[in-house]
This record gives structure tokens, C-alpha cells and sequence, in this order.
């Protein structure tokens, strides 16, 4: 008997543990989001997280102003990249997220947690070829 509630418990905490982690820690999806950086803050009554907000335009007018456009609102768990967020409201930037299957109230009100930033019209250097050359 003791045998048979020994291997329940551990299935139990097994199977929790398993779910728990797909639940909480698994990343779903992990993508690029491009757009204008509206909003950006730290907010929260017991856990003060960084949450922002993009504007997706999908049409732009002649004088540049976003037509059709949709909200992509995320959470930031680095300090360091949210110090450079906010300097960085109101530009035009590209975004790589993660996508969580829940939220941890210590981790952002948003399932998508950002992990880097760069303003748009910044270029990526090309790497250096191996003869040194460029």
C-alpha cells in the first residue's frame, strides 16, 4: 500500500511539474513586431512590471500617420532594456518577443515578453567575411 501512494504522489508532482512548466515557462511563439512605441511604464500594486504599448500600422497616410492600425501591448523583464524603452517612446522601433502561454504576476500583465529593441531605421552591420574584407 504504501508502495502504490508512493507512485501516486509521484505522478502527481510529476505531471504538475510538467504542466506547470507548459503552462508558465514554455515559450509558445517568439517573433519580430515592428511599429511605433506609443506608450511605455511600470505599473503594478504588489509587482511593479514594465508594460508598453506599440501602434501596428498596416497604412500610412501621405503625411505618415498610421491609418489601419492595431495595438501590440507586451511586458519587459530587464531592467536595462526597459531603461532604453523609455527613452526611446515615441520612435519607430523593432521588437523581438516571446510568447508565454500565461502570465506570472512577477513576470507582466502581457503573454509577450520582449527580450530586445532597435529603433527601425537602424542597420544591422554585416557580419565581417573571413578574409577580413568587407
Amino acid at each position: 500500500m504504501k508502495k502504490l501512494l508512493f507512485w501516486f504522489l509521484f505522478l502527481i508532482i510529476l505531471f504538475s511539474g510538467i504542466f506547470f512548466y507548459w503552462k508558465y515557462s514554455f515559450t509558445y511563439s517568439d517573433g519580430y513586431r515592428s511599429g511605433l512605441l506609443q506608450k511605455f511604464s511600470r505599473k503594478g500594486t504588489i509587482f511593479k512590471t514594465y508594460e508598453g504599448e506599440m501602434i501596428l500600422s498596416s497604412v500610412q497616410s501621405n503625411a505618415n500617420v498610421p491609418l489601419a492600425s492595431e495595438k501590440f501591448l507586451f511586458s519587459v523583464t530587464d531592467p536595462i532594456l526597459a531603461n532604453q524603452m523609455q527613452r526611446m517612446q515615441g520612435d519607430h522601433i523593432i521588437v523581438h518577443y516571446l510568447e508565454k502561454n500565461a502570465i506570472l504576476a512577477w513576470r507582466g500583465e502581457s503573454r509577450y515578453i520582449v527580450d530586445s529593441v532597435r529603433v527601425k531605421d537602424q542597420k544591422i552591420p554585416d557580419p565581417p567575411s573571413p578574409d577580413g574584407n568587407k
